[in-house]
């Protein structure tokens, strides 16, 4: 990446302006059997006026507990948030969050749920109705006051919650993956009105932070990038984006951008966990095999011929990182691709698994996986030494609960069960939640 200075479109005054948020080694743990598991574990960060920031990463990078942290919806079990100069104890007058989920009244109109926010201030019903309405025109929305949630598409639908959030006046607006439920193209329109408010000067809100697994939405939007690990997550890069508003996508510094991005973000998967392998108690992403088998598939045939550039395939497959980085790594894990500098490459045993049919194809993941995946290994010895060789789910999902929260524990089995069934390594009865060796070669 070439060493641009960073431009800020509405505040060229930006890097000399007053701090709006600090965030100081904050941790977020919770106490298990085998000790303390960390979601967030030692984040700093600092927000400054006339900024957009995001926070990218995957699944399991804390990205919105550290949100919920800043809002002062949660409290850290470490460390301190600094807002306006003052310690953040519990929520902040100032600061309004925008949700992925929309979160509206559905028995409220339009206007009613954007008035909610003010009512819950204690603004008079005649301001309330005032502001209410200038945030539903300065958003788009004119002339659908009176209609609800229902009547509306989902674009129309997150414009009310960020109408909501703009009436209060907010001094700093949190975004939480704000347009990930949208289509592409609503999603592109979305973005690109809320930039033209804001470099515009239209919006009295002084910094926005925006929690986002995906990669050129960051480097269109953010003045500033920080890259969050998962499990736990921390940050483990800040990067500058210099580009002008607006900002063109086709652009080849802005590719360059991208790419360096997807570079980095693999290279800590490539030199982390995914070389020292899985352990037992390891969260596993919920990955189908015919997705692992899908993405071999297309890397084995033209023009990849095995090898590939891994922005270019999430392009070509209209993958997030959320949904193409677990796919990757489990290829990495069960030993049929690599990764470096951003590209994929398949290994022999990948080459081999593109040229197998069905019954070879699951042979060779059986091998793969008992061989890759502790839990898996695990369930098939229990099952390999019980008499009956049958077990019950629980005897599993306690072991797997002194080392994941309960609801990571039971997706983690849920993920083992389907693999195994697929490589036919055990039986699952989903009725009696029971393992067996039923029908299957001991």
């Amino acid at each position: 990446m070439t060493n641009h200075e960073n431009v800020n479109m509405r505040n060229p005054a930006a890097t000399a302006a007053n701090e709006i948020l600090r965030v100081d080694h904050v941790s977020r743990g919770f106490n298990k059997s085998q000790g303390e598991l960390l979601v967030l574990d030692d984040v700093n960060l600092q927000l400054k006026e006339g900024e957009i920031v995001g926070l990218l990463g995957r699944s399991g990078s804390g990205k919105s507990t550290l949100l919920r942290i800043i809002a002062g919806l949660i409290s850290p079990t470490a460390g301190t948030v600094t807002y306006r100069g003052q310690s953040l104890e519990g929520p902040a007058e100032g600061v309004a969050m925008v949700f992925q989920t929309f979160a509206l009244f559905p028995w409220l109109t339009v206007l009613q749920n954007v008035e909610a926010g003010l009512e819950a201030l204690g603004v008079n019903a005649h301001e309330r109705r005032i502001r209410a309405l200038a945030a539903i025109d300065l958003i788009g929305l004119d002339g659908f006051e009176n209609a609800y949630p229902r009547e509306l598409s989902g674009g129309m639908r997150q414009r009310v919650g960020f109408a909501r959030a703009l009436v209060v006046e907010p001094t700093l607006l949190l975004m939480d993956e704000p347009f990930s439920a949208l289509d592409v193209l609503t999603a592109e329109t979305l973005r690109t009105d809320l930039l033209d408010l804001w470099n515009e000067q239209r919006l009295k809100i002084k910094a926005v932070l925006i929690v986002t697994h995906n990669i050129e939405e960051a480097v269109f939007m953010c003045d500033r990038i920080l890259l969050l690990s998962s499990n736990p997550g921390f940050v483990i890069g800040e990067i500058q984006v210099p580009f002008p508003h607006p900002r063109n996508r086709l652009d080849p510094a802005f590719r360059r951008l991208v790419d360096d991005i997807y570079a980095r973000m693999t290279a800590r998967a490539t030199t982390g966990d995914t070389r020292k392998g899985l352990e037992l108690g390891t969260r596993l992403p919920s990955v189908s095999t015919n997705l692992m088998a899908g993405l071999i598939e297309t890397l084995a045939a033209a023009p990849y011929n095995g090898l590939a550039d891994l922005p270019e395939i999430a392009r070509t497959l209209h993958l997030e990182v959320d949904d193409l980085f677990p796919v990757v790594e489990m290829l990495q894990y069960l030993g049929f691709a690599d990764v470096q500098k951003g590209d994929i490459q398949l290994t022999q045993a990948g080459k081999k698994f593109a040229d197998y049919g069905t019954q070879e194809r699951k042979l060779m993941f059986a091998e793969h996986l008992l061989r890759s995946v502790p839990l898996a290994a695990r369930v098939r010895q229990v099952l390999n030494e019980r008499p009956g060789h049958r077990a019950p789910r629980v005897r599993f999902e306690e072991e797997l609960n002194d080392f994941l929260l309960d609801n990571a524990a039971a997706e983690t089995l849920d993920v083992v069960i389907n693999w195994g069934r697929y490589a036919e390594i055990f039986s699952y009865d989903d009725q009696a939640e029971t393992f067996s060796l039923d029908d299957v070669e001991a």
